[in-house]
């Protein structure tokens, strides 16, 4: 578990090796066996993902070799890094067949149900297997073999990898232990071992040859150019959503180097500020400021950035660029079912849109002088509580502008009579002895209902009806709670000539809250002649 720069897999790995020593130093209970079962599948994925990328960067080597004219230095590389995969390849195998063995005869097979070993259990065949009773088992010769891979690799790579098979004196977790640390390699691995975690132990060594085998890979790829850095033409450049920006949103772009390569990371700063780099281009966001437009609405606009790489030479290349945008001034377009005015303490719906922002329009809403309900994209609802409302308007928290409203009150409505259910004509008197009911509508204003409808809601609650007779009264008053009610009792006393006296009070609005208010009519008379 040591030597070089360890990638996150590999440390990932190195974890569950000390994990899964500590368990051993422990001695598990059988309760435990299956998380060992799951421990080796793990390290057998892993394992097997790092035999393919070794692969690939052995072909990356060939293809390299190729690309230059097959150089006889180069070429001689080529046959380094096949060896190295020949030798890695081999302890592999050995080692699979290690646990074909311990499968098939301590744990007496596969379960072909479940996928799991038949006797987890089992650890005194484990022991014979790979501790034999005279220290001559199978564990002896594979730490041989895996420190004489360790040798190879550290002659080819020039680097100082430690052995892989430690005995329990010089292992980092099993030296902490007095029963263990007195142990060699094979019986701090695989004594009181049960299959599961003899498995797994077997896979870890697995996974710690592919990482050596990794990273000799690697130093050869560096020897024959693999990884370096080569640039016919060097160019700055920014890749920009559009070179025309509304002011309030936000500028959205690359910047990054033409010829890019994937070894590289370079540093790259707009304004001074650094960019966060992805893939070897920097990300550019900001929001864009407008100022001093044109007259076609337009602010000119500068970037200047930096861009810092290292050359195979070990020094860094600095390039600086600019890059030209405009701003454009930010417009809307405020739509109503009807123009403005507004009316008071009812619901007023705007739609506030931009052409210009298109799919960038989330405007928010805000102001003075009225509740504001966002309603939905581009959408508000303004319920004044002022003779003045100013409407704010912003996006993506920047002010786009205020609109000033005037507000109006709410129209009075039309109060409509019927005699019998026909609507009451000053023209023509109602014939005494039919005028048996009577209803008194309330019709709001035609501008105001189709502006504002859930507000135009209006009702008489009261009606007091009295039959006179020239200068004095006849019979007594009828009062109706309501917009409609009977008045046959003043019917069967009326003689032609005589008129019907109608007032009407407490006339009310349901509100779109639900709310009853005040309809603002006051007492309105209304004589009807009979004959």
């Amino acid at each position: 578990m040591a030597g070089g720069k360890e990638t996150p897999r590999q440390k990932m790995i190195g974890m569950m090796y000390l994990v899964l020593t500590a368990m051993l130093a422990l001695q598990v209970s059988s309760a435990l066996l299956e998380k060992f079962q799951l421990l080796n599948n793990s390290m057998e994925v892993s394992s097997n993902a790092a035999n393919k990328i070794n692969q690939r960067t052995v072909d990356n080597i060939r293809e390299k070799v190729e690309k230059s004219g097959n150089r006889a230095f180069e070429v001689a590389i080529v046959k380094q890094a096949e060896d190295v995969r020949k030798i890695a390849s081999g302890i592999i195998s050995e080692i699979d067949e290690l646990k074909t063995h311990i499968i098939n005869e301590a744990g007496g097979g596969v379960d072909p149900e479940t996928g799991k070993v038949k006797n987890p259990n089992e650890e005194d065949k484990v022991a014979i297997y790979m501790i034999g009773a005279s220290k001559n088992g199978k564990a002896y010769e594979l730490k041989n073999k895996l420190n004489g891979f360790v040798e190879q690799m550290n002659k080819l790579a020039g680097t100082n990898f430690a052995p892989l098979a430690l005995d329990g004196k010089d292992d980092p977790l099993a030296k902490r232990d007095k029963d263990q640390r007195n142990k060699d390699f094979a019986s701090v691995n695989f004594e009181q071992t049960p299959v599961p975690a003899a498995l797994a132990v077997l896979s870890q060594r697995q996974s710690e040859v592919r990482r050596l085998e990794a990273e000799v890979l690697d130093a050869l790829a560096a020897k024959v150019g693999a990884k370096d850095i080569k640039f016919d033409k060097i160019l700055a450049m920014i890749s920009a959503e559009s070179k025309i920006v509304v002011a309030g949103t936000k500028f959205k772009g690359e910047m990054f180097i033409a010829a890019s390569s994937s070894a590289l990371t370079p540093r790259m700063s707009l304004g001074g500020a650094p960019l966060k780099i992805q893939d070897g281009k920097g990300i550019i966001e900001f929001t864009a400021q407008g100022g001093a437009y044109d007259k076609d609405g337009l602010a000119s606009k500068t970037l200047s950035g930096i861009i810092s790489f290292p050359t195979p030479s070990g020094r860094d290349t600095t390039i600086s660029m600019k890059y030209d945008y405009k701003v454009a001034r930010p417009t809307y377009q405020i739509e109503t079912g009807t123009l403005p005015p507004l009316y008071l303490a009812c619901k007023n719906i705007l739609s506030v849109q931009s052409a210009a922002l298109g799919a960038l329009w989330n405007p928010s809403f805000g102001g003075s002088g009225a509740e504001f309900i966002n309603n939905g994209k581009g959408k508000v609802i303004i319920v004044p509580n002022n003779k003045n409302v100013t409407l704010n308007i912003s996006n993506q928290g920047n002010l786009m502008g205020s609109e000033p409203f005037r507000v109006s009150r709410v129209p009075r409505p039309r109060l409509e009579f019927y005699i019998n259910g026909a609507i009451v004509d000053d023209k023509r008197p109602v014939a005494a002895s039919m005028a048996r009911s009577i209803s008194v509508k309330a019709i709001p204003d035609e501008g105001f209902a189709n502006f504002s409808p859930e507000d135009a809601n209006f009702r008489v609650e009261q009606i007091v009806v009295r039959l006179a007779s020239g200068n004095r009264p006849k019979g007594q008053p009828v009062v109706i709670s309501g917009q409609s009610g009977s008045i046959a009792n003043l019917a069967a006393i009326a003689a032609p000539g005589d008129r019907l006296v109608v007032e009407i009070s407490g006339v009310k609005r349901k509100n779109f809250k639900g709310d009853i208010v005040d309809a603002g009519v006051g007492n309105e008379t209304r004589t009807i002649p009979l004959n």
